[in-house]
């Protein structure tokens, strides 16, 4: 229970305190492409997991992510780097793992259903 009071801490961090952190260019994009309304927050966590955490994201949050768009899902890992909260973690490193996340969902959403 205390893990999950975490990442909601961490993704409300994710979300909204970004905004005073962050350099104008990642913010700017944040906001002209209304990027923190595309997902829901369960997806929002997931993806955070996938990218800033050893965690999976899955299939139906894959989906909200390549609707969220490769613009809006680099700014906002970008933003949340800028964050003193995430100083310690290695930027080359997430910025891996989040191009690793964003190419696997889009390989997924863009292949066929095994059922079709």
């Amino acid at each position: 229970m205390a893990s999950l009071n975490v990442y909601s801490v961490l993704v409300v961090l994710f979300l909204t305190c970004g905004a005073v952190m962050a350099t104008k260019e990642n913010d700017q994009i944040v906001k002209e492409n209304n990027c923190e309304t595309e997902m829901g927050l369960p997806c929002v966590l997931e993806a955070f997991t996938s990218t800033f955490e050893t965690g999976s994201i899955s299939n139906k949050c894959c989906g909200e992510l390549v609707v969220l768009g490769k613009v809006c899902h680099s700014a906002l890992v970008k933003r949340t780097l800028e964050n003193p909260l995430f100083k310690d973690l290695t930027p080359t490193s997430i910025i891996a793992k989040s191009i690793q996340t964003w190419n696997n969902c889009l390989a997924l959403i863009d292949s066929p259903s095994p059922s079709s």
